[in-house]
């Protein structure tokens, strides 16, 4: 490798139209390099490595221009490796239909009649890749990368290989394959291929052959997906990893036709990943232990002093998790009386006495004016609770509400399971879950 490189006033004017703001976009790599150079292999690797992700590969070649009559009276002179042979707004179009979460019909390319005729249709996913000789040239195109991969190889191995490939599975005659080479392939590699080798980010020589360098390429993009766009303002703020399992709870207890018992179990577990995630940021002590095989293991002590509190009523839906954790805690309880989500008003407290010696784990399954959340906090700190004890729970959080609790209390712990999209005019998080005490503890209308 060559190298590797809101307040509260504001809540109540933020709706949907903030969502494209928000909207988690996918990470965009670029994957250029010459003809027969290795690039799928490349692609093909990083996918296979990411198989707990949503990937989707776009290959440059699907946007050929279509060729007109007379163009097809000459096929041969035609030259497939120059710029203008392509479809960039094309494919600009499929790239920000996809970057916005909307699916899209990818067309196929038919080197025998050389037009689209037929198309594929494409999810939007966690990961684009962009594969193509000329994936760089057009500044437009570059600019939606988040990284840009160069594949390096050899032009006598590039030709080799395209040899065999043209022969073998196209069945062409190899002084024709040879002719195009000399005459269209190896002057555009010249002249528009190599030329924006500069733009890379990554340089990889030998292709699919440098496992070295498709390794740390994967690694470097599982910590990218790891960090939502707010975590990168936000340094208190954890999104907990989101894996298939993750996401197939969250599709059943968002789906309104899961039934209570289903909403209840899986929100259960759900609420179990999001409390063991927080535990693991309570402070900790060293300590050495005596195992049955005689041998010294060194590990650490759990914070001793500590205490949930829940926001009644969704909150307590979290507490047989907590207590599941933490044998014996105390928990205390805060209710907040709602009206329209604008100047809450507390209406019931009851807290450990001690609350203020103790670390404090605020328990709401969903954060989204932040309002609740302020006013809870808000209490805690004139408890005497300091700030950086409290961590607050909750299952999905607004980023209305992050903005709100992140910027007033910038000293305390988020940890969540996914983050929204937005609220919408009535205040309600989106796409959310509905109205989950209601759903968990059985007490809706239906």
């Amino acid at each position: 490798m060559d190298g590797m490189q809101a307040t509260n006033s504001q809540v109540g004017q933020t709706t949907t139209s903030v969502n494209e703001n928000v909207h988690k976009q996918p990470f965009i790599i670029g994957v250029a390099g010459g003809a027969a150079s290795g690039k799928t292999t490349v692609c093909d690797m990083i996918i296979e490595q990411l198989h707990d992700q949503r990937v989707v590969l776009v290959n440059q070649d699907s946007f050929y221009h279509n060729l007109t009559a007379e163009e097809l009276t000459r096929v041969h002179e035609y030259n497939f490796d120059h710029p203008d042979a392509f479809d960039n707004e094309k494919l600009l179009s499929v790239v920000e239909m996809l970057k916005h979460g909307k699916a899209v019909d990818i067309p196929k390319y038919d080197f025998r009649s050389y037009k689209n005729i037929v198309s594929r249709r494409v999810n939007p996913s966690d990961v684009i890749i962009l594969e193509g000789i000329l994936i760089f040239h057009d500044p437009r195109v570059r600019e939606m990368m988040n990284m840009k991969i160069f594949v390096d190889t050899d032009a006598d191995v590039r030709l080799a290989r395209r040899i065999r490939r043209d022969t073998g599975e196209k069945g062409r005659d190899i002084s024709l394959v040879l002719d195009q080479y000399s005459k269209f392939v190896k002057p555009a590699f010249d002249d528009f291929i190599l030329p924006t080798k500069k733009y890379a980010d990554i340089i990889i020589p030998r292709g699919g052959d440098n496992h070295v360098a498709i390794d740390l390429i994967v690694q470097h993009i599982r910590t990218k997906l790891g960090q939502h766009d707010l975590c990168k303002i936000y340094p208190n703020l954890y999104v907990i990893h989101s894996t298939f399992q993750i996401r197939g709870m969250h599709t059943l207890i968002r789906d309104a036709q899961t039934t209570k018992h289903d909403f209840v179990f899986y929100a259960d577990r759900l609420i179990r990943l999001v409390v063991e995630h927080g535990l693991g940021h309570l402070p900790f002590t060293e300590k050495q232990v005596v195992t049955p095989t005689e041998s010294v293991y060194t590990g650490v002590d759990f914070c001793k002093r500590l205490c949930g509190v829940s926001i009644i009523r969704s909150g307590e839906s979290m507490e047989n998790a907590l207590r599941a954790c933490c044998k014996g805690i105390k928990i205390g309880k805060i209710l907040i009386h709602r009206e329209g989500d604008n100047g809450q008003q507390l209406i019931y407290e009851k807290l450990p006495q001690d609350i203020s010696d103790r670390h404090v784990l605020l328990l709401d399954p969903i954060l989204g004016t932040g309002n609740s959340a302020v006013q809870a906090i808000s209490l805690l700190l004139k408890k005497g609770v300091p700030e950086a004890n409290i961590i607050f729970l909750n299952l999905i959080s607004a980023p209305q509400g992050v903005h709100v609790v992140c910027r007033r209390f910038p000293r305390i712990k988020i940890v969540t399971s996914e983050i929204e999209t937005g609220l919408n005019k009535e205040f309600r998080v989106l796409p959310g879950m509905g109205e989950f005490g209601d759903r968990y503890f059985g007490t809706d209308d239906e």
